[in-house]
C-alpha cells in the first residue's frame, strides 16, 4: 500500500469549472496544502456529458482514476448507470478490487456501507441531515469523519464544487485497507449525495 494513505488527515479540493462535466479534485495534505494524489475522469463518453448537465446527473456513471505525483495510478472508483441507489467499486492501481460502496435506500442524511470483496460490511457512512458530515463507523467506533469545509460565500453561492476535510482516527493501523476505501468514499459521498 503506498505510505501516503498512512496519513491521518487530507484535504479534498474539487475543482471549479464553467460547464465541467468531468469531475475532478486534488488530494492536499491538510496542514502544508502540498498535493499528494490527483483525481481526474478522462474517459468521459458523450452521452455521458450531456446528461451531466441535466437533472440526472447523479445517476450517470463514472470511472475515476487517483494518481500519486509520479502519476502511478494508486485508486480508481467506477460506477454503472444508478437508478435507484448507487454501488461503486473501489479498485487498487492493478484493477484488484478492495471493495464496494452500496447506497442505503431512504436514508435521512444518507448512508453508504461500506463492503469488502466478499460484500460483508466492514464499516457504515452515516451523514447528517442538517450538515455535510459523513461518520465512518466499524462496530459502532467512530474511525473516520468527512466534513465540509466552507469555501466562502462567492464559491457557495456561484459554484457547485466543494472542499472536504477526511480526518482518520490514529487508531486505525497503518496498513488497514479501510485508509484507502475511506479516501475514496470522500469523493463518492460528493458525486452520488452532494452533486
Amino acid at each position: 500500500m503506498n505510505s501516503l494513505f498512512s496519513r491521518n488527515q487530507f484535504l479534498v479540493k474539487e475543482h471549479v469549472g464553467i460547464l465541467k462535466a468531468a469531475n475532478s479534485y486534488d488530494i492536499l495534505d491538510l496542514q502544508s496544502q502540498q498535493p499528494l494524489l490527483e483525481c481526474r475522469e478522462p474517459n468521459l463518453g458523450f452521452f455521458t456529458k450531456m446528461f451531466r448537465f441535466t437533472k440526472y446527473k447523479t445517476q450517470t456513471p463514472f470511472d475515476i482514476e487517483v494518481r500519486d505525483a509520479g502519476q502511478s495510478l494508486v485508486l480508481r472508483l467506477k460506477r454503472g448507470v444508478s437508478i435507484f441507489r448507487s454501488t461503486v467499486q473501489v479498485l487498487d492501481g492493478n484493477d484488484v478490487l478492495l471493495g464496494r460502496f452500496r447506497q442505503r435506500l431512504l436514508s435521512l442524511g444518507g448512508k453508504l456501507d461500506l463492503l469488502d470483496t466478499n460484500d460483508q460490511v466492514v464499516c457504515t457512512v452515516q451523514g447528517k441531515l442538517t450538515s455535510f458530515e459523513y461518520k465512518f463507523m466499524r462496530n459502532d467506533v467512530q474511525i473516520a469523519l468527512v466534513t465540509k469545509q466552507w469555501m466562502g460565500l462567492g464559491k457557495e453561492l456561484f459554484t457547485s464544487a466543494d472542499n472536504y476535510v477526511i480526518n482518520i482516527e490514529p487508531t486505525v493501523a497503518s496498513t488497514d485497507d479501510v485508509r484507502r476505501l475511506v479516501l475514496a468514499a470522500a469523493l463518492c459521498i460528493d458525486m452520488v449525495f452532494a452533486e
